[in-house]
């Protein structure tokens, strides 16, 4: 009987030392991804509330260290070298700290990323500072917000929001080689037959660039005769020939680009309208 009961409270004593209840976290944690560019940028952060408190100025005092959220230090990993607030930082995974204040804040890459917060931080670690411009909200924000906006082909701004404050971070990553990589092994330097859809993308790549537009009107060309019904090809080539100057043409392929959105069995895409428009712009109406 005292080893049964013995072993029951084994047992219960095992049981209470295991069981936990699980209740929402005061800072949960969130997983930011985002591609820009061709770089992969990954964010991870937890996220306190206002609650109620004053924060910047108060519960974090101006020009004093900050994790940049709750909890364990921030970190930020990219996929590619970049260029984060004007400076080279290379691929690879840092802690995020910052220095608040009232007009500007002093961003820090960190290369040490096993700190809890900003306990034991160690400013020789740093692989680079530097300052960006506080601005102030008209609403309040209750939950430490960070975000990828602006997007466009080679650039974004990491914006940092809580309580009233914004700060906004630039970050600017390299395309043009992968993409002229890319074009040259699989284009340029292919022995065999090249998939039409490699033509339109590198066409229409040399049109956004600003690149060679004869190259970019000869490579839209050989996707078009593979598809001859592609309007969203046409579309693209009318916009190729507009901006080479070439309106007459830009016009009449732009118009014949517009017939074949309306005999489309699968509806327009909206392409009517952007032959319309792009037709409007290129009358300067």
């Amino acid at each position: 009987m005292k080893n049964l009961l013995l072993t029951a409270l084994v047992l219960i004593t095992s049981i209470g030392a295991y069981a936990q209840i699980n209740i929402p976290q005061p800072s949960p944690t969130a997983t930011l991804k985002q591609t820009v560019g061709l770089t992969e940028v990954e964010i991870v952060y937890s996220r306190p509330g206002l609650k109620g408190r004053k924060v910047f100025g108060d519960l974090l005092p101006y020009g004093e260290i900050w994790r940049t959220g709750a909890n364990a230090s921030t970190k930020i990993t990219f996929g590619d070298a970049v260029k984060f607030g004007g400076k080279d930082v290379p691929a690879g995974t840092y802690a995020l700290y910052t220095i608040p204040g009232e007009k500007e804040w002093t961003v820090i890459v960190h290369k040490n990323t096993s700190l809890w917060g900003a306990g034991n931080y160690n400013q020789d670690e740093d692989l680079v500072r530097f300052t960006v411009p506080a601005k102030k909200l008209t609403e309040p924000v209750e939950t430490f917000t960070m975000d990828l906006t602006d997007l466009t082909n080679n650039s974004a701004n990491l914006d940092i929001i809580w309580e009233k404050t914004l700060v906004s971070i630039p970050l600017e990553v390299e395309i043009d080689s992968k993409v002229m990589a890319q074009i040259k092994s699989q284009i340029t330097d292919a022995t065999g037959e090249v998939n039409p859809n490699l033509y339109a993308s590198a066409a229409t790549y040399y049109y956004e660039s600003g690149k060679d537009l004869d190259q970019a009107a000869a490579w839209m060309d050989k996707a078009i005769a593979a598809n001859p019904k592609a309007f969203w090809l046409m579309h693209n080539k009318a916009k190729i020939l507009a901006k080479q100057g070439k309106k007459k043409e830009a016009i009449k392929t732009a118009q014949e680009s517009m017939k074949l959105a309306k005999e489309s069995p699968q509806g327009d895409f909206g392409y009517v309208k952007n032959n319309e428009n792009l037709i409007a712009e290129i009358n300067g109406k």
